[in-house]
């Protein structure tokens, strides 16, 4: 990309202002050759204020999980530690315990102040799959330096479920940024005052708006949650409600009083007291872990498009899932216990789209619930 190019997509005729850049700016980073792909995006890719970005045609199974490093590319470590190459044109299975290189599809000539994040697709880490972007030179996983050039890898390593891929299969998204975003707790209780961006549990704001965890349900009974099943079978990753949840989970009901106590060798879905609303000129990211809270980690990182829980989106109620995993020894929660934090950023622009208006959405409007690929419960 030249420097004309940039300049023209930093310019103030695509973009006034700092900030999360929404799907008009993706779409022009690709015309301009910002974002670059042998084949262009397909439909649901570019979410209101992200693009999923895709496998390519190889996986490489490598030794150990790395980082490049300054001045050091990704394809040269590759040559040092991979064990063998994987097809994936056909499809095929990523095993448990293993870890994977697969360069994506998209690569990247960003302009000088637009920088990006990366982090696993919601339907992802709900499947307890490890997945990181790597860049070249890189010092930091799921991190785009401003102005980067080059190719991008996915760091693929699945947990508890052997996966079956193929090229083309989407398990990272991308955020892009310009400049500074992230809110203030200060200013963001003001938003909270003017959009109500939690409610129905603490509603406390504190490096971003706190979120607790509910273990009471509906009451003595219920259902509060799921515990991954070891040794189960094989999940597509493109097959959506393709499979019995109970071949898979281990559903948890709550007892007498409203705590559990975490495995450390145990995934569990479970979900947040608190209903979240992200409006339509920001964005969130969830904090993956804060040792502030406890010996666990809400264990993956994940994007809330604009959008996400927003009345007129068909949001109402729209309660974060959480993806959580102790640490080296058992933990008890309790409910109404602080589990995770959401930061907001500001959106550059509103976004022509919201989440869940007609793009694909699968969690708008959720409570406690699997991933796309378990059949609903009747």
């Amino acid at each position: 990309m030249n420097g004309t190019t940039g300049q023209a997509l930093s310019g103030s005729a695509t973009l006034a202002e700092s900030g999360i850049l929404p799907e008009r700016v993706i779409r022009a980073m690709f015309a301009a050759g910002e974002i670059a792909a042998a084949e262009p995006p397909v439909g649901g890719q570019i979410q209101p204020a992200s693009l999923d970005l895709r496998l390519g045609a190889l996986a490489y199974r490598v030794r150990a999980s790395f980082l490049p490093g300054p001045e050091i590319r990704v394809a040269d470590r590759l040559e040092e530690l991979k064990l063998h190459t994987v097809d994936l044109k056909d499809g095929a299975v990523l095993e448990t315990g293993c870890v994977y290189i697969v360069p994506l599809q998209e690569s990247l000539a960003l302009a000088a102040d637009i920088s990006a994040t990366a982090n696993p697709k919601s339907s992802t880490g709900r499947l307890d799959v490890f997945t990181r972007v790597i860049t070249d030179n890189g010092l930091a996983f799921d991190t785009v330096p401003a102005g980067y050039t080059g190719p991008l890898y996915a760091e693929i390593s699945p947990l508890t479920f052997p996966i079956l891929v193929r090229s083309g299969s989407r398990l990272s998204q991308i955020r892009f940024r310009r400049g500074q975003a992230i809110i203030a707790d200060d200013v963001l209780q003001g938003v909270h005052r003017d959009h109500t961006l939690m409610s129905g549990g603490n509603e406390r704001i504190g490096g971003g708006v706190q979120l607790s965890i509910d273990l009471e349900g509906d009451g003595p009974g219920s259902l509060i949650g799921y515990r991954a099943k070891h040794h189960s079978g094989l999940i597509d990753v493109d097959a959506v409600g393709a499979q019995d949840p109970l071949d898979f989970w281990e559903p948890i009901y709550r007892r007498n009083k409203g705590e559990l106590i975490l495995d450390p060798d145990a995934f569990y879905i479970l979900v947040s007291q608190e209903a979240v609303h992200v409006p339509p000129d920001y964005a969130a990211e969830m904090v993956p872990f804060d040792p502030l809270v406890g010996e666990f980690r809400v264990h993956y990182a994940g994007f809330f498009d604009p959008g996400f829980g927003h009345a007129g989106a068909g949001g109402v109620g729209s309660r974060a899932v959480l993806e959580v995993r102790s640490h080296d020894v058992p933990f008890i929660v309790e409910h109404g216990q602080t589990i995770g934090r959401l930061v907001y950023e500001h959106m550059a622009e509103r976004p022509e789209t919201l989440y869940g208006e007609g793009i694909g959405s699968n969690y708008q409007g959720q409570a406690l619930k699997l991933s796309k690929h378990f059949k609903v419960p009747a």
